[in-house]
C-alpha cells in the first residue's frame, strides 16, 4: 500500500492521531506497523472495529501482488491483543478470516478476551479460486467469505439484526489482492455503531472500511504496512 493506492479509493493518507484525537472532529489513514500504530491509541479509543487480516495462506495474485504478513501469523497475537484493548467496553468487532486457519483466529481472539456472537457469510457470485489459475482449483467452488461478530463486554444487539448471510459484489481488486466492496461493509459499520462513532481498520489495506465509515457518517482509523514492510 502506498499514498497513491490509499489517495485512490478517495482516502488520504494522514500522520498518527494525538493521543486526545477523540474529542476532535478528524479521521485518520495511517502507514506503519497496525502494532505499533494501536500501541499509540489510548485504552478504550474507538467504537467499532470492522477489519480484514491476512489469512495466513500465502496469497498471490496472477500479477504477483502478494500481502504483508500473510505467511506467518506471529502478528495475530499482539495485534488481537492490541485491538481488545483500544476497543471501548461493550462493543464489537468483525472480523473476516481465512476458513482454513480458522483455529488460529479463534484462539487468538479468545486469548484477547472476545467471544463469538455471530458468524457472517458473504456469498460470491465467482468462484475465487477459480478465477486465475488452474493450480488453484480445490475440492469445492470458494463462493463465500466469512465473518465473526466479536464481543468485548455486553454490547447492546441492534433493533434490527442484519442478516447473516448477505451478497459480496466483486471488486475487480485495483487497490488490494483481497480488496473488499464497499457495499458489503457500509452495513456493518451502520448497524454495529453510531453516527459519529469511530471506526477502526488495523489492516486497512485499500481503506475499504474506511470509506464504508465516512459514507455511514462515522469517523475512522485505519493502518497499513509502508511500502516493503513485510509484516502488516
Amino acid at each position: 500500500m502506498n499514498r497513491q493506492r490509499a489517495a485512490g479509493n478517495g482516502i488520504a493518507v494522514m500522520p498518527p492521531a494525538p493521543s486526545d484525537y477523540r474529542s476532535a472532529v478528524m479521521s485518520r489513514f495511517i502507514l506503519g506497523n497496525c502494532i505499533d500504530v494501536m500501541r499509540g491509541f489510548p485504552d478504550r479509543a474507538v467504537d467499532l472495529i470492522v477489519t480484514d487480516p491476512p489469512y495466513l495462506v500465502g496469497f498471490k495474485d496472477r500479477s504477483g501482488r502478494s500481502i504483508a504478513g500473510d505467511k506467518t501469523d506471529e502478528w495475530l497475537a499482539p495485534a488481537t491483543l492490541e485491538m481488545y484493548r483500544v476497543l471501548k467496553k461493550d462493543a464489537l468487532m468483525v472480523s473476516f478470516y481465512g476458513w482454513n486457519r480458522v483455529d488460529r483466529f479463534m484462539a487468538a481472539w479468545k486469548a484477547a478476551g472476545f467471544y463469538a456472537v455471530g458468524q457472517l457469510v458473504f456469498t460470491k457470485t465467482y468462484a475465487s479460486n477459480r478465477r486465475n489459475a488452474k493450480d488453484r482449483r480445490g475440492f469445492v467452488d470458494y463462493r463465500h467469505e466469512g465473518a465473526y461478530v466479536l464481543a468485548k463486554g455486553r454490547p447492546v444487539p441492534p433493533l434490527r439484526p442484519l442478516p447473516d448471510v448477505m451478497p459480496f459484489p466483486y471488486t475487480g481488486n485495483p487497490l488490494h489482492p483481497n480488496q473488499k466492496p464497499v457495499e458489503a461493509l457500509q452495513p456493518l459499520i451502520e448497524s454495529f455503531s453510531a453516527p459519529g462513532a469511530i471506526v477502526l481498520d488495523p489492516f486497512a489495506g485499500s481503506a475499504s472500511t474506511c470509506v464504508a465509515a465516512y459514507r455511514a457518517g462515522r469517523r475512522y482509523m485505519g493502518s497499513v504496512p509502508a511500502e516493503g514492510e513485510m509484516t502488516p
